[in-house]
């Protein structure tokens, strides 16, 4: 296992330095550093001075792919990409273009995504499973076919009509919960009620629907009718054999979620102003800060590729079959 391991790392080196790569060439395409000096500096009139001051100061001053000033490796390794994909590999995200320090940032901001994420996903989890088992259960009712129904309903409507909606219904007509805004510890509780709620309702047609689909597959299969043969209720069948042999599907998609929950959700934390990692990331891109967009993708590239490897790992631990 431990050289598996070893070897899918590898593999995610040069993953993650194309990722950065594409970044880089999307980004300067859309605005090159001197552009990005006049933004950050804001001021009417900039001197060439003071442009090449802040560029010199965040090193945008060196050639971006090929330094044609050096000779050998140096034309490659004297470059904007080279020296910047080094940090990040190295985990030195450095300073943002308007100087604060980005590590420290995402270790503030990691808790308020966390807050949001964690128990949307949890919930979210267990309803879409429990609900999906209750509609195999009662298959081709007219309550399977009205679920159906209902979930293709809400997998059709975007995710900002739940969010203006709820703020509407529950801050601005009911005054339940804050329309926005965030607070640590257990007095942030009413902050989060809200996009938890929204988060767990706007997920729940695709993911009912898709655990149906699995379950549904493995509830005709030879050892569902051994075991109802042996006078198994149709309840134990169920959630005892039908959802231990569905999970290695669920893993697929459950394993690959739960790293990239740190990096939070951009849309929902940007209207309910909680500050986490995904307001973070508008935040940079608004404000054209490349320091703090190739962080963010660096980071949530990696987590992914950790996602992957720990769903393959996980296989093992759920169907012996199943060798690295």
């Amino acid at each position: 296992m431990f050289a598996y391991i070893f070897r899918r790392i590898l593999y995610a080196i040069p993953i993650l330095i194309g990722v950065n790569l594409i970044t880089f060439m999307l980004f300067f395409m859309v605005n090159g550093p001197d552009d990005m000096a006049r933004a950050q500096l804001g001021a009417k009139q900039v001197s060439p001075q003071m442009i090449q001051a802040w560029k010199e100061q965040r090193g945008y001053d060196k050639p971006l792919f090929i330094n044609h000033k050096e000779e050998g490796f140096s034309m490659l390794s004297e470059t904007l990409f080279v020296k910047e994909s080094l940090k990040l590999f190295s985990f030195d995200f450095g300073i943002s273009d308007s100087n604060r320090n980005i590590a420290s940032d995402i270790q503030e901001r990691m808790g308020p995504s966390l807050a949001i994420a964690l128990p949307t996903f949890m919930i979210a989890l267990i309803t879409n499973i429990s609900l999906a088992l209750l509609l195999v259960l009662f298959r081709g009712s007219i309550l399977d076919g009205s679920m159906m129904i209902l979930a293709v309903m809400i997998m059709s409507i975007s995710g900002l009509f739940y969010i203006i909606a709820g703020q509407v219904l529950f801050s601005k007509i009911w005054h339940w919960v804050p329309i926005s805004g965030y607070e640590s510890g257990w007095g942030g509780i009413s902050f989060i009620i809200l996009p938890v709620m929204i988060g767990v309702f706007a997920g729940i047609g695709s993911g009912v629907r898709w655990y149906r689909s699995i379950f549904l597959e493995q509830i005709n299969q030879d050892y569902v009718r051994t075991a109802r043969a042996k006078g198994l209720s149709e309840l134990r069948v169920l959630f005892v054999h039908v959802l231990r042999n569905g999970m290695l599907p669920i893993l697929t998609g459950v394993v690959v979620v739960i790293p990239t929950l740190f990096m939070g959700s951009l849309i929902m934390e940007s209207f309910f102003g909680i500050p986490g990692l995904g307001s973070y990331t508008i935040d940079a891109i608004s404000s054209q800060d490349f320091a703090i967009v190739k962080a963010m993708v660096f980071l949530g590239s990696m987590l992914y590729i950790v996602g992957l490897i720990l769903t393959d790992i996980s296989y093992t631990l759920f169907d012996p079959r199943v060798k690295l």
